[in-house]
């Protein structure tokens, strides 16, 4: 069926305090496989605004996944924004390394662009995919034929969830020869602590992203 229900998530991702039982890890992955439902995730406060407005006016089921805690910050638009269905977003420019990301993970994404541009000399583009389904197909594997060396994140298991999907989007649309990074948790249920440990302990921030990039050019030696 396509009705019109909306699912806002919340505490998606790691939420660290509340306790192990409370984390959010695995619904990127369940709500994918379900026919006719989008997924969505924003990466900052007007984005879940936008997502919220869009969803409301979406004819078929829906669902938009927001973490815990503190939003960014930012001075929040005057007005909502429907998002295109499907869209996501190129937020920086650079030939080197293509990281996607979705969610909290597209803050950690851009301080890993800034580190590694100013210290690395690694220029990266960065995506804010917006939507987990439909995975904008178009936008990731046209980037990805340019740019063949990519890193995926997300704050979720990566069995199933985004970086999942994106190689299967690359499997369907004949893309050979990407080399692929996928950060993301693993399949294990993650235990109770401090949200920034955890996400550092499991390799999903800018520290992480940063050393994922380097290593496709500076290889650690074994």
């Amino acid at each position: 069926e396509s009705l019109p229900v909306k699912f806002a998530i919340d505490r998606g991702g790691i939420v660290g305090e509340d306790g192990a039982t409370h984390h959010g890890l695995f619904d990127l992955s369940y709500l994918r496989s379900l026919p006719n439902m989008v997924v969505m995730a924003p990466k900052d406060e007007n984005e879940l605004r936008d997502m919220m407005y869009t969803a409301i006016h979406h004819p078929g089921p829906i669902a938009f996944r927001y973490p815990r805690g503190a939003a960014t910050g930012i001075p929040l638009n005057d007005r909502y924004a429907a998002i295109p269905i499907g869209t996501g977003q190129t937020l920086t420019q650079g030939g080197d390394l293509l990281i996607l990301a979705i969610g909290s993970t597209v803050t950690e994404a851009l301080n890993a662009h800034d580190i590694l541009m100013e210290h690395k000399n690694i220029h990266t583009t960065v995506v804010n995919c917006r939507f987990v389904k439909p995975l904008d197909t178009e936008l990731i594997c046209g980037l990805a034929q340019k740019i063949p060396r990519v890193i995926t994140v997300e704050e979720n298991v990566r069995h199933g969830g985004f970086g999942s999907a994106v190689l299967e989007a690359f499997a369907d649309n004949g893309l050979w020869g990407i080399q692929t990074v996928r950060l993301g948790l693993p399949d294990a249920y993650i235990e109770h602590g401090p949200r920034n440990t955890l996400r550092k302990k499991y390799r999903i921030d800018a520290e992480a992203i940063v050393n994922a990039a380097v290593n496709f050019f500076e290889p650690q030696k074994t």
